[in-house]
């Protein structure tokens, strides 16, 4: 069977994304863009549906996959611990191609963390996303639509042959803007540990957490 292909390069239509983000409560599988590159993303809070992600992309369930959020309230249901510049970080950048690794709440399926404490949240910055996010009104399991060990896929047409008929919907937006895919930190003893430099610098990061303790002394 084919994936549902949505055209939504030239309009978005809400009632259309209102299906499909429904669709993903009942635990289908979505292809969708974001800011960064193009997602596949599933119900972040189900294990089934977790479990077809990661058939559908073909990867390994010893890697662990990133939760896509919509709002403040949506980390703290699924994070805990968060520092006080892990909260400067998501002012700072949130809605944006910045992935935080926090310590994980219980309700988050351990398949999604490959058996690991943490958890890589993100708010990303596409309206598309967030809107689908947000309707939902559940974290999005999310990992880059392609096949595990492919080229990240930055437009529908580097990803359709890959994923049509592996996935239920397909939502085309055009080019990705950034297609470089986010900045992972992780803060450690109150400092911010650059895990993967995407679009968002080091000296970005820096800058924040020197403004922070800055600030306290």
């Amino acid at each position: 069977m084919n994936s549902k292909y949505i055209n939504f390069k030239n309009n978005i239509d809400y009632n259309e994304l209102k299906k499909i983000a429904n669709e993903i409560k009942n635990n289908k599988v979505v292809i969708f863009p974001t800011e960064t590159v193009y997602g596949i993303g599933a119900n972040g809070l189900d294990e089934e549906a977790i479990k077809k992600l990661f058939v559908a992309k073909k990867r390994p369930e010893n890697k662990p996959i990133n939760l896509l959020i919509s709002n403040i309230n949506m980390i703290e249901n699924v994070a805990k611990d968060l520092t006080p510049l892990d909260y400067a970080l998501i002012k700072e950048f949130f809605p944006g191609p910045l992935t935080l690794i926090l310590k994980k709440k219980n309700n988050v399926p351990n398949i999604l963390t490959a058996n690991g404490d943490t958890v890589g949240v993100r708010m990303p910055a596409n309206e598309i996303a967030l809107k689908l996010i947000e309707y939902a009104n559940i974290p999005i399991a999310t990992s880059s639509s392609n096949i595990s060990g492919n080229e990240t896929g930055i437009n529908i047409d580097n990803i359709f042959d890959d994923f049509n008929g592996r996935v239920d919907y397909i939502i085309d937006d055009g080019p990705s803007k950034l297609g470089v895919a986010s900045t992972i930190v992780k803060v450690v003893d109150n400092k911010p540990i650059i895990l993967r430099e995407g679009s968002i610098t080091k000296e970005q990061i820096e800058t924040v957490y020197n403004n922070l303790y800055k600030q306290k002394n």
